[in-house]
């Protein structure tokens, strides 16, 4: 057991307690002194609050451990659907006072984020329009397919290009699947066409965005009225459409209400499918709305091109199980980094 999971566990029995209470109680190896280093990491990373000044300073889990701590995905998974202990019904605090207390990233992924953004603003501001265009382009492309692909779309990455650029529909492909991919790329121009959509979120047009995404597939439109379920987890969604409606509006007053254009964008791309306001095409909204939210503030998008399809639906799963976001703000952070990196 690591240094910081030994504190955060004793933590968890106990708190608030002082540095000197904590060496004593998990009989620490090492000196005083670097045990105050480890829990100052730990106030930073904001997983434990400190109160009090000098001899009197406390220690505790902060309201943000149970979103933010880390947890090992593939111990989290060794466990079967039925014996992992989860949040199985819909968490109204989370949007309604949670996340409102909550900064979901660190001071260094700020930093690491913000120093992207600018290589990024660096970058598009040597580029003519057209060429912007073409970065944006071979973006949408790679989001298009990438986020199809994590709804079980069998078109490969060339095969998605043949089809967005020539219109040329793949050997042994279903309709569907070309209709999925040329809906995702339609959207991305919408979006681009129109970068303000997203400034602030509403019901009205994340259904829109909706819409798109899932025209002539036999989704139905707007927010749902019946129940639905998830495969691979015991979480259940809201079933009653009042619920879904008023958990829809407390989505974009949490996000219009965020400062930080990161949280607002992550929260989207977490919220619109922890909710499951929609029939299907839930996840597709959620990550096509988180980059309209990046575009409405001109941040750069992502793509998720070198995600592992398995590897963002453990993180998606462990949020709707636990309402932890932290497996899934690593794909955000990285993503963004491949995209800056990448595209621009």
């Amino acid at each position: 057991m690591a240094d910081t999971d030994i504190i955060l566990h004793a933590l968890s029995i106990e708190s608030p307690l002082t540095s000197s209470e904590i060496f004593d109680r998990i009989k620490y190896l090492k000196s005083s002194r670097t045990l105050k280093r480890v829990l100052d990491k730990l106030v930073d990373k904001k997983l434990v609050e400190r109160t009090g000044i000098n001899k009197g300073t406390k220690y505790s889990l902060s309201k943000s451990y149970g979103i933010l701590h880390s947890i090992d995905i593939d111990e989290y998974f060794i466990k079967d659907i039925d014996e992992r202990e989860i949040q199985s019904s819909f968490n109204h605090q989370l949007l309604k006072k949670d996340l409102y207390q909550v900064d979901l990233f660190t001071d260094l992924e700020i930093n690491r984020l913000e120093k992207l953004q600018k290589n990024y603003e660096q970058n598009i501001s040597q580029l003519s329009e057209d060429q912007y265009l073409k970065e944006v382009e071979k973006l949408a492309i790679d989001l298009s397919w990438k986020s199809s692909q994590i709804e079980g779309n069998t078109y490969s990455l060339l095969e998605t290009e043949r089809l967005l650029k020539e219109k040329q529909t793949a050997a042994g492909k279903s309709k569907d699947e070309a209709v999925m991919l040329l809906n995702h790329k339609d959207t991305i121009d919408f979006i681009v066409e129109n970068p303000e959509y997203l400034q602030e979120l509403s019901i009205r047009r994340i259904e829109d965005i909706h819409s798109l995404l899932t025209k002539e597939l036999g989704i139905n439109r707007n927010l749902r009225v019946r129940r639905v379920g998830i495969t691979g987890t015991n979480y259940r969604p809201l079933d009653n459409e009042f619920q879904i409606k008023e958990a829809f509006i407390d989505m974009c007053k949490l996000i219009n209400s965020k400062q930080n254009v990161f949280e607002k964008a992550l929260i989207a791309l977490v919220l619109i499918s922890y909710i499951q306001g929609f029939m299907d095409g839930n996840k597709r909204t959620a990550r096509i709305t988180s980059n309209a939210i990046l575009i409405a503030n001109k941040f750069c998008p992502i793509s998720f091109r070198t995600v592992d399809s398995i590897d963002y639906k453990k993180a998606m799963l462990i949020f709707y199980e636990k309402n932890n976001i932290t497996a899934f703000k690593r794909i955000f952070v990285d993503q963004f980094e491949f995209a800056v990196n990448t595209y621009f």
